[in-house]
């Protein structure tokens, strides 16, 4: 039985990671500090004996022996992650080394959730993972997209230095059950907007381009990611 350590577990995608998981038979350590993350995304897995909760933030180590962990700790949405900057580049910066120190202890291999906003404001559409990026370093946004670029690097860097073994995501607009009806995203806004009978906004032109996911499709996506061999990143 494996037992894999969730970071950000208790969010709107860590908590379809953790059933999912639960259900694949492994043991579950979610640890959340509930900033955005809910309780109630979780709690149907609380009398579970393979799940066990635990209120932590990444800025400071944890402890644990297990084999695999999926690093999601972060605020993900503008309007949460813009509330506390330095908050939110310390958890992606200091919850990456914690989380990639652990796994230097314990020999875990580590996927860490990163973000389409690495690639900034885009001149390359679609972006291909050979476009290095248009980012602002010093814009209201940047605390987000400098942090996760941040958090690859040193995963990248823990890869060629001390052999860790780590899977790099890049997670694009992703809706489903749990979204929170208040984090200022597209679907989750034209979802709100649609259920409350008020008009449905587009910003600009109309001319806008995006990705979309469900959730279930997102969850597989990492499965398969963090079960492929040594030799893919």
């Amino acid at each position: 039985m494996e037992r894999v350590l969730v970071t950000g577990g208790a969010g709107f995608i860590g908590s379809h990671l953790c059933d999912r998981l639960i259900n694949e038979g492994c043991d579950v350590i979610c640890l959340d500090n509930y900033f955005t993350g809910n309780k109630n995304n979780v709690r149907h897995l609380l009398g579970n004996d393979r799940f066990e909760l635990v209120r932590h933030d990444v800025t400071t180590p944890y402890y644990a022996e297990v084999d695999k962990i999926f690093n999601l700790a972060c605020p993900a949405s503008p309007v949460n992650y813009q509330y506390n900057p330095i908050k939110t580049l310390k958890t992606s910066i200091y919850g990456a080394l914690n989380m990639l120190g652990l796994a230097k202890r314990v020999k875990a291999k580590i996927l860490h959730a990163s973000t389409s906003e690495v690639y900034g404001d885009p001149s390359v559409h679609p972006q291909v993972e050979s476009y290095w990026g248009n980012v602002n370093p010093i814009g209201v946004r940047s605390c987000y997209d400098e942090g996760k670029r941040a958090a690859e690097t040193l995963c990248m860097d823990y890869h060629r230095q001390h052999k860790i073994r780590i899977k790099l995501i890049r997670i694009f607009n992703t809706y489903g059950p749990r979204m929170d009806r208040n984090d200022g995203r597209v679907v989750s806004n034209f979802i709100v907007q649609a259920l409350t009978g008020k008009d449905i906004t587009i910003y600009g032109n109309g001319s806008q381009t995006r990705s979309f996911q469900f959730i279930d499709d997102l969850i597989e996506g990492m499965m398969r990611m963090m079960q492929t061999g040594e030799d893919y990143t």
